[in-house]
Order: C-alpha cells, then structure tokens, then sequence
C-alpha cells in the first residue's frame, strides 16, 4: 500500500510538473537582423519617423494643391449701416439726413497661380444687393457675371519660383530622412541587442564561476581539514566564492535591465520571454574607400540639406536686389456687369466692364537700406558656401574612415574569438591541473580572470564589428552587400 501511494504521489508531480512545463510560453527568438528588422518595422521610434515622413508628404501635397485652380466663395450676408450722412441739395445746399443701408453679397472666384511669371489668373462672377432706407427706400441689384483678370507684381523676386525650388528639395530631405532614421534605428538596436546578450553571456558565466568556486571550496575545505593546504588559500577559496556569489546578483540586475530596454525598442509585451541568437557567420564585406565616399556624397540627407541652405542664401541676396529697388503693380480685368431694380433684370443687357491699374514704387533715398540687406546676404551666402564645403569635406572624411573601421573591426573579431577559445581552453586545463594537486590556486583564478577577460574582449568585439558594419551603412546609405544604393521602405506596420 506504501508503495502504491509512493507512485501515485509521483505519478501526479510528474503530471504536474508536465503541465507546468507546456503551459510556459514559446520564447521569442530574435537574432540580430530580426531584432534590426522588427524594430524598423514596428518599433516605436520607426513608427515616430513614419509620422514624420507622412507629415512630410502631406505638406507636398498642400503646395501641390495650392499650385492647381483654387475655387472660393467669398459673401457678405449682411453688412448693415445706420448713420447721418451729407445730402446734396438742388440749391447747393447740403443738410444732414438719417439713413439705413443694408448691403448683400456673394462673390464665386476661380484663381490660379501663373508658375512662370509668378503672378495670379482670376476669373470671378458676383452678386449685390444694396438697401438704402431714407427720406425715401430705394433697392438696387448689380451683378458681374463674368469677369476675367490678372495680378502681376513688375521687377520684383518671383516668390513662386522659390518656394518651388526649396519644396522639391525639402520633398527630397524628408525620404532620405526617414531612410537615415531606419539605419540609425539599426545602430542602436544593434547596442541594445548587444547589451542584452552580453548581460546574458556574463549572467551564464557568472553562475558557472559560482558552480566552479563552490565546488573549489568544498574541495579545498576537505584537504584543509587532512592538512594538504593552508588556512591562507582556504580563505582566498572562500573570498572567490563570496565574490563569485555578488557577480551573480550583479549580473542578474543588469540582464533583467539590459531586457526592459530591448522589450522597449522591439516593442515587445511585457513578460514575454525573448531569447536571443548568437550571430555567428558575419558578412564579410568588402568596401571600396572611394565607392563609399562617392555613395555619401550621393545620398545623404545632410547633403541635400546643404544645397537648400545654398538655394535659401541665393534667394535671400535675390530678395534683398529686387525687393526694395524700383517696382511696379499691374492689375488688369475685363468681363460684364449690370445694376437694375429687381435680380431678374442685372442679368440682361449686359455692359462691358474694364479696369486697368500700373502701380509704381521708385525708391529715391533708403539711407543705404537696399545696398546694406544685399551685402548682408552675400556675406550669409558666403558663409553657406564655407559651411557646406566643410560639412562635404567631413562628409567625405567620415565615410573612408568608416570604411577602414570596419575591415579592423574585422581583424579585431577574429583575434579576440581566437583568444576566447584559447582563455577558455587553458582555464579548463588548469582547473584539472588544480583539481590533482599540481598547480597552486594562485594559478587557478588567475586563469579564471584571463578567460572572463577573454570572453568580454570577444563578446566586445562581435559588437563592435556589426556597430561598424550598420555605421558604415549609415554614413554612406549604400548597401555594400547588394551593391546598391539604401532606399526607403514602402511601408512600415
């Protein structure tokens, strides 16, 4: 009967223990160009640069729509005057009477912008009414069916034109932007990523000394209890493990600090367990120096800001000739109108409409004002000018040395993963050496220091080389691998 209950009490922790077993969650694997890709795709910083791109376009299609026939409709419904007003009398005479006028009107316009020559193409039909309350009431209808004109500033900058030139480039910066922010978004997840599994290694490595210092102890309280060792190295053994104990609540801090701040970029839930692969094979890229300082100047956005700050300065000097010289306003308008009694009567009969009006501006003395604000904006001009060679110049500097970071990265990466094996390999040997009593623990911890030294250098240097690798991407927004140029994603979810 006892050993009926015995199997079923065993039987049931292994039920339990199944269940327990399955009904933790599947981990979510991630290596490092997964990790790179979901947070380009999904994370909260590329959703952020998303925004910033569709920003960007729907401000495009604003200019693009102010360029086509803009369609109003203007009225004033009523405009009410009640005062006392001069009235002319037969005689001469003027005497002072009290009146009303209530004033009715709407007004349909269909404007355009002319491109080239930067003025404006109206096309107008209107209709008003007006009341006048008095000595006597009088109604008055008036219509203007159609009436077609133009507005054309004379030698003075056309703003269209400008505004054109700097919208195509500020078009231009917004994608190359939101392409840089998905390479940046790269470099960071990519020392995110790095944070975590070198927690990881280090909470592994940590728990294994403390395995391997516990079971050192152990032994060496048993030979110091038959006098095979000192007091001294009993104690040293003792201050390891301690030591070995304290890196383990260290390291389990940093792995579950290093986890919230990956679960934050990749946008994971939280508590769910993630775990993450090793890349072991890189890509062994091979980058040109001139390729790549060719490629940044090509297609970075810091470029393209450049020459908008150059188009900026050359319409400011343009402003500054133009706009404070010699000048002239011509309005022109032709169409049809006519006033009658009823709103049945304005529409028949209709009188030909014309206006034309020549404004002119001829400064005669500004105390140096025109010839002051177009010194000032070639001495910006110039200083642009100086800007933009020194940022193409870093552009170009930042590019080649990045190319040669990442072939010593690559150099780097390989010693160090030659030096792991090495330091793991010899504190393996000395620990079985220690273990048969024929090297003192001196040479034990010291072997014990240089392979953790050796795994960080390692662990260090695998990162470095993929910082390298999406920083060299990053700086010349080519694909070295492909051989092409880092365009924009279609979308991002």
């Amino acid at each position: 009967m006892n050993r009926l209950l015995i199997a079923l009490c065993a039987l049931s922790l292994h039920v339990h223990a199944f269940k327990a077993l399955h009904a933790q969650p599947t981990p979510m694997e991630f290596t490092l160009r997964d990790a790179v890709e979901r947070a380009q795709s999904q994370g909260l910083t590329a959703k952020a640069s998303l925004a910033s791109r569709r920003a960007a376009r729907e401000r495009d299609r604003a200019f693009a729509g102010a360029l086509l026939p803009q369609l109003s409709l203007v009225g004033n419904l009523p405009v009410y005057n009640r005062s006392i007003i001069p009235v002319l009398q037969p005689d001469g005479s003027t005497v002072f009477r009290p009146q009303q006028q209530n004033e009715a009107a709407l007004t349909m316009q269909l404007a355009q912008r002319l491109p080239i020559i930067g003025g404006d193409l109206f096309v107008n039909s209107s209709l008003s009414r007006l009341d006048v309350s008095g000595e006597r009431d009088i109604r008055t209808w008036q219509s203007t069916p159609l009436l077609i004109g133009i507005r054309q500033d004379l030698f003075r900058p056309n703003r269209q034109r400008w505004d054109n030139r700097e919208q195509d480039l500020r078009v231009d910066i917004a994608e190359r932007a939101f392409a840089e922010s998905l390479e940046e978004i790269a470099i960071t997840t990519t020392n995110v990523f790095f944070d975590h599994y070198n927690a990881r290694v280090g909470l592994d490595n940590a728990l294994t000394n403390l395995a391997v210092n516990d079971s050192l102890y152990t032994l060496n309280q048993g030979r110091f209890e038959v006098g095979r060792i000192g007091e001294n190295d009993l104690l040293q053994s003792e201050l390891a493990l301690l030591r070995a104990r304290n890196a383990v609540d260290a390291a389990s801090l940093e792995h579950d600090r290093t986890l919230a701040a990956l679960r934050l970029t990749l946008d994971l839930p939280i508590g769910a367990p993630v775990r993450l692969l090793v890349p072991v094979d890189i890509p062994r890229v091979i980058a040109d120096t001139a390729v790549a300082v060719r490629e940044a100047l090509r297609n970075r956005a810091a470029l393209q800001e450049l020459e908008l700050s150059e188009v900026q300065a050359d319409r400011r000097i343009s402003e500054a000739r133009f706009g404070t010289g010699p000048g002239a306003s011509l309005q022109a308008s032709v169409g049809f109108n006519q006033t009658g009694a009823d709103a049945g009567t304005v529409y028949q009969d209709l009188r030909q409409a014309q206006r034309f009006s020549l404004g002119v501006q001829l400064p005669v003395w500004q105390w140096g004002v025109r010839s002051g604000q177009i010194e000032a904006a070639k001495a910006e001009q110039s200083r642009q000018e100086l800007t933009s060679r020194q940022s193409r110049e870093q552009t170009a500097q930042d590019a080649h040395f990045a190319v040669l970071q990442l072939s010593l990265a690559e150099r780097l990466l390989d010693v160090a993963a030659k030096a792991d094996t090495v330091g793991t390999k010899r504190f393996d040997v000395a620990k079985n050496r220690y273990v048969i009593g024929r090297i003192g623990i001196d040479n034990l911890y010291q072997a014990q220091t240089e392979k953790d030294g050796a795994l960080q250098s390692y662990l260090q240097a695998l990162r470095g080389y993929w910082v390298a690798y999406y920083r060299l991407r990053r700086l010349t927004m080519y694909d070295f691998e492909e051989n092409r140029p880092i365009g924009t994603r279609a979308s991002v979810m």
